[in-house]
């Protein structure tokens, strides 16, 4: 886990150990530095992970970001993800649809210090999930 993973982070990766590592796996081979995570009622979880690399000189910002929100719930409902990364001029990074266990992933080259939308609604429309995740704890 990442030292500066936001408050709670902990909390969620040690409450299930395995859907957080199916998290991970899901981001794909070397994503296992957890940067943030949040648990969304029994509706769902967002996940982020870093590779342990950098895609640039600033190591704070410069570190590639995967995204994941899953559902927790394990019926179809429609919902996204969304990363965004720490600069203005870099376009977000989405999966929305309709998904059974999970949006995403999702990356962003510079994504640390960024944030991570989760959204999912019911077939009726009514809205379940509609928050943001820091990703890491930045200035």
């Amino acid at each position: 886990m990442a030292n500066n993973a936001p408050k709670g982070t902990r909390e969620i990766l040690e409450s299930n150990a395995v859907a957080a590592a199916a998290a991970a796996n899901v981001c794909g081979s070397g994503y296992t530095v957890s940067t943030g995570a949040a648990r969304y009622g029994t509706y769902g979880t967002a996940y982020t992970w870093w590779n342990n690399t950098y895609s640039g000189t600033n190591h704070l910002y410069d570190r590639p970001i995967c995204a994941v929100f899953f559902n927790d719930i394990g019926s179809t409902r429609y919902m996204g993800v969304r990363l965004a990364d720490n600069y203005t001029a870099t376009a977000d990074t989405e999966d929305f649809g309709a998904y059974s266990s999970y949006a995403g992933p999702v990356y962003q080259k510079k994504g640390y210090c960024g944030r991570a939308y989760s959204y999912m609604e019911e077939s009726s429309g009514k809205v379940d999930v509609d928050n943001y995740l820091s990703v890491g704890t930045c200035d």
